[in-house]
């Protein structure tokens, strides 16, 4: 059974990654990602500074996943490029994907530069945060930023451009400009702006007060944006949102996208859930009759 997908230029050896922010930064964590199966690891996003995050609670686990509101706590730029050989190291042929944001055109563009310095295999923009006051979702919302970002990143480095996009009414148009600016793949969603009030205390439960709900409820919003968007753009998609199973993580690629990324499954359950949606995915492929996992990449668009 082939399982080896190439999305966007990275080649990998199975269509399974973590999503950014669940990667502790030490290659202890990057060594069990790839011994479970991973075809490619996410850091978690960089910033041009260091980033402590945001006050406890961080996260909150809520029915149907988790409600995060971290902050992109971080080292900074300059400490993630000289931990990056270390990383790269732990992976040994598995692609290392960095994860960028900020709060300008000209900070992406620096640490994206630093961070290819450092020797990641691709960049994934963070156009999406949904609780990154001053960047993320404020600036990847916009059709004409998201652009002007891709395309100023994408003209400076040489590794594949990814762009992670999350929920907004202007996603399709979005993911076209980013595809325009310069994008090789998107990633698509990220987790959606929520909030959880505690009852007793009639407050607020995170830290942030807002946060970022992801998991198995925001499954559904997932499918139908990757399927609207590789529908108009028949782009090269990370799939993203509440893969839990093998079910779920076909599902993504039958609507459109190429790999999956896992990140609330990977909180509840650790590394053990990539080796299951693997043997799961292979058991279907070979049920079903496919002899290649590509076989099934945007089958549900068939008329």
């Amino acid at each position: 059974m082939r399982t080896e997908v190439n999305v966007g230029g990275l080649v990998l050896r199975t269509p399974i990654t973590n999503a950014s922010g669940v990667l502790e930064w030490s290659p202890e964590a990057i060594v069990r990602m790839v011994e479970a199966g991973a075809g490619g690891v996410v850091l978690k996003t960089t910033t041009k500074e260091y980033r402590a995050g945001y006050a406890q609670p961080r996260v909150v686990k809520v029915p149907g996943g988790w409600l995060v509101a971290v902050g992109l706590a971080n080292p900074g730029a300059d400490r993630v490029r000289s931990m990056i050989p270390e990383l790269k190291k732990a992976a040994g042929r598995v692609p290392v994907i960095g994860s960028v944001a900020g709060t300008s055109v000209q900070e992406f563009v620096e640490v994206a530069g630093m961070l290819e310095e450092g020797g990641v295999d691709a960049l994934e923009l963070n156009l999406s945060c949904p609780h990154f006051k001053g960047g993320g979702l404020e600036m990847g919302q916009d059709p004409a930023v998201s652009y002007e970002v891709v395309k100023n990143v994408a003209s400076v480095v040489k590794v594949p451009v990814i762009a992670k996009l999350g929920l907004s009414d202007k996603v399709l148009e979005v993911a076209v400009k980013s595809l325009e600016g310069g994008a090789r793949a998107l990633a698509l969603i990220n987790t959606i702006r929520s909030m959880k009030i505690d009852v007793y205390r009639k407050k607020p439960l995170l830290g942030n007060k807002h946060g970022g709900l992801g998991g198995e409820s925001i499954h559904p919003i997932a499918v139908r944006v990757i399927y609207d968007v590789y529908k108009e753009t028949k782009a090269d998609i990370f799939g993203v949102g509440g893969v839990k199973d093998w079910e779920t993580a076909v599902e993504l690629m039958l609507a459109g996208a190429k790999a999956v990324q896992i990140g609330s499954a990977l909180m509840d359950r650790g590394e053990t859930v990539i080796t299951e949606v693997l043997r799961g995915m292979e058991k279907f492929l070979w049920a079903e009759g496919f002899e290649d996992v590509r076989e099934i990449v945007g089958l549900a668009h068939r008329e």
